[in-house]
């Protein structure tokens, strides 16, 4: 639990679908003197990610801003039971879910959130879609309308993607901790250790494997202190594969497109102008190696043909993919950021 925080519930909420999930709400010394603002984690990690054990983490840092904060345990969390679960169903089912239980809960007519990676994407899905109208302002990391993988992660989800969704399922950067359940798994987590070198701790290699083709993929080593590395082990677990089929699409036309054909959702999610009012400041580290800083980037063009000049982008030097949470200087190098964003007008 957050350092700043004296108390946490845990709120329970139902997906459209009927799927159980939660929300964290870590409760402060003092009365909250803004507004609610939800924290979305990304694909095959849970909630808790944004509390890593650094001295000063993000939701420390809300709540001392006065922020009323809340997390989301969304169908990809490791804390939900397992599911073969895409984007579509995060962006219809999950994410509206989880806005209108903050808003019946504290009575807010406007939330603002911060959204990561796969959060991030389902999350723009559902506020493009027009689905999320309560939320006025989104600080989204990594990813969102534009996914841009580096050259050898498209070749990797091009070739590797569809057999392994066929025969496995399923990867899991547990197997480091566990041990692999049987053959092809277990074929697999030796390569790992074969190839990735950069550190010991299997779990984190193997997230490395899961995610891209970087050494590592989702951090850089220099940001992790000791202690938030070896807590890694426990935050990262089974994701299924049929996310990276969608990304794969994704990737192949450009853009964030919708693979279940639900009516809440448009197709294609560039086609026309986004249904919402909401502002958009999107970050990323310059150095990362699971989404490149041209998502973002792209991103922000597309959202700024349509509202000029109400956008913002932040390439973050020095940082990668999630040490902009979790690194051992992000309350310094980051969050200040990430403060200003939230603090801004919706609408210039």
């Amino acid at each position: 639990m957050s350092a700043t925080a004296v108390r946490e519930e845990i709120v329970p909420f139902t997906a459209g679908d009927g799927l159980e999930l939660n929300l964290l709400h870590p409760i402060g010394a003092r009365e909250p003197t803004k507004g609610p603002v939800l924290l979305v984690h990304g694909a095959g990690v849970r909630a808790r990610i944004f509390q890593p054990p650094t001295a000063r983490t993000l939701v420390d840092v809300l709540l001392d801003e006065g922020y009323d904060v809340w997390l989301e345990n969304w169908r990809a969390s490791i804390d939900i039971p397992r599911t073969r679960w895409t984007l579509d169903e995060a962006a219809a089912f999950d994410h509206p879910r989880a806005v209108e239980e903050v808003a019946a809960r504290t009575g807010a007519e406007e939330i603002k959130a911060v959204v990561h990676c796969q959060g991030s994407t389902s999350f723009t899905m559902a506020a493009v879609a027009g689905l999320v109208p309560q939320v006025t302002t989104i600080v989204s990391n990594a990813v969102s309308l534009h996914p841009v993988v580096p050259r050898f992660g498209e070749l990797k989800l091009r070739v590797a993607i569809p057999p392994a969704a066929r025969v496995l399922g399923y990867l899991d950067p547990q197997w480091g901790r566990t041990g692999a359940p049987w053959v092809l798994p277990k074929l697999l987590h030796a390569f790992v250790r074969a190839t990735h070198r950069e550190c010991d701790n299997d779990v984190c290699r193997l997230a490395s494997f899961t995610y891209g083709v970087g050494f590592p993929t989702l951090w850089l080593h220099d940001q992790l202190d000791d202690a938030t590395h070896d807590w890694l082990t426990d935050e990262f677990a089974a994701v299924p594969l049929t996310f990276f089929e969608q990304i794969l699409a994704c990737v192949r036309a450009g853009h964030l497109v919708a693979v279940d054909g639900r009516s809440e959702l448009p197709a294609s999610f560039v086609d026309a102008p986004p249904r919402t009012d909401a502002r958009f400041a999107l970050m990323t580290g310059d150095r990362n190696q699971c989404f490149t800083p041209e998502s973002q980037l792209r991103t922000h063009a597309w959202l700024e043909r349509h509202h000029p000049g109400r956008h913002a982008v932040h390439v973050i030097p020095g940082y990668g993919h999630l040490d902009v949470f979790m690194g051992r200087r992000a309350d310094r190098d980051v969050f200040p950021t990430i403060v200003h964003e939230l603090a801004q007008e919706a609408t210039p």
